[in-house]
């Protein structure tokens, strides 16, 4: 659509010089998300791949699992004076016989908090909604080596970033460490969704033996839809949550923090890390 980025005149000061030129941003529009033609959800993206995201948010909801549940998502005219398409309004159709479950605003509340109570009831809905389990032993095993190659891996993929230095991503790596696709946005939860949207239009879930990696935190959030995509592992150059790291103790996730260099924290799902031998005469 070719509003990804967009020009805006800047004052620059550098070193006590200053001057009058046009800087890159990376665009932010509202996307509302209809389900079957009943408004369902109001997210702040970037625009493009808009289909994979609203499938993808569907997704993590455990709406959708596979692409024969879904059976179109078209654009809606937006609110405009003239009746024109604004392409900020998706709708997502399910296919013949699939549920069109009640997704109330309280569920999307409590999947983003962090309070004790709120807590146990997300575990409890990704718990009571996650199709694929991925608590059992998994052959993935992954050298701390190949983990340490993918931060800069993803960097080198991120061309909007390159322009605008204003947007989160999320790759996703076979366990050999192949890039397969990486996604970029002003969130990093749509960042994910564009991920695993597009992994369910080519029919690909569940993502089994495959990393996620993301170029912020690790929320509650991102780990939620790792579970409900099938994703064994979530890598993050920053910290996770405390929600976060709960959730992957129970649901069997691998997730490693802090992903710089050489250096990581795994906090759950240490099983997967194929760990050096202890040399000899140590303990």
């Amino acid at each position: 659509m070719g509003r990804v980025t967009e020009r805006r005149r800047v004052l620059r000061i550098r070193d006590g010089a200053v001057d009058h030129r046009a800087d890159t941003l990376v665009a932010e529009e509202p996307l509302e998300i209809r389900l079957n033609g009943k408004p369902l959800a109001i997210t702040m993206r970037t625009p493009g791949d808009d289909f994979a995201l609203a499938a993808g948010f569907l997704v993590s909801e455990g709406v959708l699992g596979g692409a024969d549940e879904l059976a179109n998502i078209v654009y809606c005219a937006g609110a405009t004076v003239d009746g024109s398409n604004t392409y900020n309004v998706v709708d997502v159709r399910l296919a013949p016989g699939v549920p069109v479950p009640d997704i109330t605003l309280e569920r999307n509340v409590y999947t983003t908090s962090s309070c004790g109570l709120c807590g146990k009831a997300s575990l409890d809905a990704v718990r009571t909604t996650a199709r694929w389990p991925i608590a059992d032993p998994s052959p993935l095993r992954l050298e701390p080596g190949l983990l340490s190659a993918l931060p800069d891996r993803l960097r080198a993929a991120q061309r909007v970033f390159d322009r605008t230095g204003g947007l989160h991503a999320a790759a996703l790596f076979t366990g050999e460490g192949e890039l397969l696709d990486v996604r970029e946005d002003v969130g990093r939860h749509n960042a994910v969704d564009k991920l695993v949207g597009r992994a369910l239009q080519q029919d690909l879930l569940p993502l089994a033996g495959k990393i996620l990696m993301v170029s912020g935190r690790a929320s509650f959030e991102l780990a939620q839809k790792a579970v409900m995509a099938g994703i064994p592992v979530l890598a993050a150059v920053s910290a996770p949550s405390s929600l976060a790291v709960d959730l992957a103790d129970e649901s069997g996730l691998t997730l490693v923090g802090f992903l710089r260099g050489t250096s990581m924290n795994v906090y759950a799902g240490e099983e997967r890390i194929a760990l050096p031998a202890p040399a000899a005469g140590r303990v």
